[in-house]
């Protein structure tokens, strides 16, 4: 056996560092920033990994064009939330900041590099 049972120890303390870093610099933006939390974490990677032209340039491409295709898969999920979370759709579009770190975020929640 290789340890199986230490990786989620790391992942979880990312994922607390995640939550951290967003209430830290971005939280009080919100007027619900657990809903944002949770939509970071558990609703925004699998719809960005389910993107075709993500997932193709991931396995065909190399990380800077998987990183191009990432980031327009985030901002058509991010669209597409529009209607669940205007305020969401607003910070990523209006927010520079925001959008950098959101990006940075989802890209490395969802590229296995290798």
């Amino acid at each position: 056996m290789s340890g199986g049972g230490r990786k989620p120890e790391p992942e979880l303390d990312n994922l607390s560092n995640i939550i951290k870093a967003f209430n830290d610099q971005f939280g009080g933006l919100f007027n619900d920033p657990s809903a944002v939390e949770q939509r970071i974490m558990e609703v925004i990677p699998p719809k960005v990994l389910a993107d075709d032209a993500y997932q193709n340039a991931k396995q065909n491409s190399d990380p800077q064009n998987a990183r191009i295709e990432h980031d327009k898969a985030l901002k058509r999920v991010i669209t597409a939330m529009f209607t669940d979370d205007a305020q969401l759709f607003k910070q990523f579009q209006d927010n520079d900041s925001f959008r950098r770190w959101l990006t940075e975020i989802m890209f490395n929640m969802t590229y296995d590099r290798p």
